[in-house]
């Protein structure tokens, strides 16, 4: 049996265990990918320091999170099509998450609906929704958020326009996907994830398929999401989602200081420093490079999250030291729930978890709320000299 160490180990297993096309659609950036890349890579420059000779007894990584109590800043992210990743994907990230003590954050585009997900668990979780142009969907949308007892939600701004991802084209992956001769072999080949997709009745767009105008089924989804997202948006509109919405409210995709300044004049509880994990804007900064900024900026005005690049605990901690409140983690959930289910979950929270845990030890910190900047040794020039 695998010894599962550290993520990677995760990501290799989910890499056997899953179909190429939704392998390639986790596992990938737009156009040339720098930024992708650069996501987790700027982590490496920063470096710890290290400190001896303190009582490092009853250490506690517990936080909170939009005044939710965590057992460390981590929520999962909103990822599209995670029930295709597993069998039921979204509930048993959900669980995972719930049985841990951190968020859980249900895409629009799941697999499985609010409603499937609410009946699966016990806790509130939060919900993410796209800037659609039909306020009819918009609005019966978060009324079953509501319902299903939803305590936020997670608003997507950086998705007017679709970044193009070469890999998803090439393997037939879209809204819904393209079974193609290639990828139908491919997925002959993952028996496991097979069996278990056989077994399960949810395969479609559950919170899409028969609530949008027009979609009763898969087939009829394509034209439904190319004329769906509005890319008229502007900060007017954002803060008619807000008021729609009437409860808190996070916006996701923030990575620039004058952005950042609109969040809080529109209202949200907090914010999400995000480049969407590398898949749309190519060539943007990396989220960790842009962290610093936005914070000095609105860090006492507004709560401050980060997304895109976390692939270990002490990528965690740098985001915590340089002002991020809380982290979310998407790829690195994926990877578990691809590999092992609900379990996989757990233990890619299980493995962040021990990681912040004994890094923020070796730094001389026992709770999260000692941590700052000085435990850090952040390159000059991090942020970047840009004309």
């Amino acid at each position: 049996m695998t010894v599962i160490t550290e993520i990677e180990d995760l990501r290799r297993l989910y890499r056997r265990r899953v179909p190429k096309m939704f392998y390639d659609y986790c596992e990938t950036g737009s156009w040339s990918q720098q930024t992708f890349r650069e996501n987790t890579t700027d982590f490496d420059q920063i470096r710890f320091r290290q400190r001896v000779a303190i009582d490092m007894t009853n250490r506690s990584t517990a936080v909170e999170m939009l005044g939710q109590e965590v057992a460390m800043p981590v929520a999962l992210a909103p990822v599209g099509l995670t029930g295709m990743q597993h069998a039921d994907g979204e509930i048993l990230a959900a669980r995972a998450a719930e049985n841990f003590g951190v968020p859980f954050t249900l895409s629009t585009l799941s697999i499985c609906s609010i409603e499937d997900v609410a009946a699966h668990t016990r806790k509130p979780f939060w919900f993410q929704v796209y800037t659609l142009k039909d306020d009819d969907f918009m609005q019966r949308l978060m009324a079953r958020a509501h319902d299903a007892g939803c305590s936020a939600i997670v608003i997507t701004l950086d998705l007017q326009v679709h970044g193009q991802r070469h890999k998803d084209l090439k393997n037939g992956l879209s809204a819904p996907p393209k079974l193609t001769p290639a990828a139908l072999a491919n997925m002959a080949t993952k028996i496991g994830w097979g069996l278990k997709m056989l077994r399960t009745p949810r395969r479609g767009f559950g919170n899409v398929i028969g609530h949008a105008e027009g979609v009763s089924d898969p087939s009829s989804l394509s034209a439904w999401t190319a004329e769906a997202f509005d890319a008229a948006l502007d900060w007017d509109r954002v803060r008619q989602l807000i008021d729609m919405w009437g409860g808190k409210v996070i916006l996701k995709g923030i990575l620039d200081v004058e952005d950042a300044k609109k969040a809080v004049e529109v209202g949200a509880d907090a914010i999400v420093v995000s480049n969407h994990g590398g898949r749309q804007l190519d060539g943007a900064l990396s989220s960790i490079r842009a962290l610093p900024a936005i914070v000095d900026a609105v860090g006492d005005r507004i709560e401050v999250h980060f997304d895109s690049g976390i692939r270990s605990g002490q990528d965690v901690l740098k985001a915590w030291a340089l002002g991020a409140r809380g982290c979310m983690i998407g790829r690195a959930f994926v990877y578990g729930l691809g590999a092992m289910g609900q379990a996989g979950v757990t233990r890619a929270l299980e493995l962040i978890h021990k990681e912040l845990d004994t890094t923020m030890a070796l730094c001389g910190r026992r709770t999260l709320a000692d941590v700052d900047r000085d435990i850090l040794l952040v390159p000059e020039g991090f942020e970047g000299r840009w004309a």
